[in-house]
């Protein structure tokens, strides 16, 4: 049995950051509020930052590791990082074009950014994905995200994989619209505002890559978080990161929009006005 296999036979809640997976400690002493423990996402060895309690959770639960496939997994999760470092990630075999409407979001706009579904594979299963390209061109990773209520809803391939700022800024561009996720993004783009990036996360933006957009050519950013206390925190903590980098920046909060992806056409186009004129 698998560490993410496991999770999921168990109902225990996570979420997989880098080449962990991050859940509530597992020392029945320990109440843990805020998740603090890591577990990894391959040998299942985990520990709780907060307690110090560590272990195996494999052997928590008295299951047994399958030894060849943990060695099996080791290897080819060190190939496919030699593999990035050099030529990029190729698409898995035998996976297929999405094709379809979903969320609202056109199907050009799926065909823009590459989109496709695979019907084997556990990383991309039952998700809609998409090929993460880096400034180059280069592929570094995949993202998934599941089209039902499946956990996690966002899946990273390969794991612990550093993504840039989403879609590479190609053309000279004074303003980009930054948002969190993979679906605001497409949203902005499916609805006509095409200078629109997404940071994959309230934590996964720095002020190198903020550094690297000001290379590009971007003068200012259009900070469009979620509306909410955790994306708004994120807001504030960016702004004096983007003035360290050379860029000007203005928080976007829209009155009763929860967050980008819901945006309809009407608002992005009244948006777009607001912003450009």
């Amino acid at each position: 049995m698998d560490v993410e296999t496991l999770l999921i036979k168990k109902d225990i809640q996570y979420i997989p950051k880098g080449k962990d997976f991050v859940v509530r400690c597992l020392n029945p002493e320990h109440e843990d509020r805020n998740p603090s423990m890591k577990i990894d996402q391959i040998t299942g060895i985990y520990q709780c930052f907060s307690c110090g309690y560590k272990g195996n959770i494999l052997n928590n639960f008295g299951e047994r590791a399958n030894q060849l496939q943990l060695r099996r997994d080791l290897f080819k999760k060190k190939l496919t990082e030699k593999r990035a470092e050099s030529v990029g990630l190729s698409f898995p075999q035998n996976c297929l074009p999405f094709i379809g409407t979903w969320r609202g979001i056109k199907p050009e706009t799926f065909k823009k950014f590459e989109a496709f579904t695979h019907h084997h594979s556990a990383d991309f299963k039952e998700r809609i994905n998409f090929p993460i390209r880096d400034i180059s061109g280069k592929i570094v990773g995949f993202q998934g995200r599941h089209r039902s209520a499946g956990l996690p809803k966002y899946k990273f391939s390969p794991t612990g994989v550093k993504v840039p700022f989403f879609p590479i800024v190609e053309a000279i561009q004074s303003t980009v619209i930054l948002v969190e996720g993979l679906f605001d993004m497409l949203n902005l783009h499916d609805k006509g505002l095409t200078n629109t990036v997404c940071c994959f996360g309230t934590n996964n933006f720095s002020e190198r890559k903020l550094s690297m957009l000001s290379v590009q050519g971007v003068e200012h950013v259009f900070i469009f978080f979620d509306n909410d206390t955790a994306g708004q925190k994120a807001a504030t903590e960016l702004k004096p990161l983007c003035e360290n980098a050379g860029l000007t920046s203005k928080n976007i909060v829209l009155k009763g929009i929860k967050d980008p992806g819901e945006l309809p056409k009407e608002k992005v186009e009244e948006l777009k006005r607001n912003l450009y004129g």
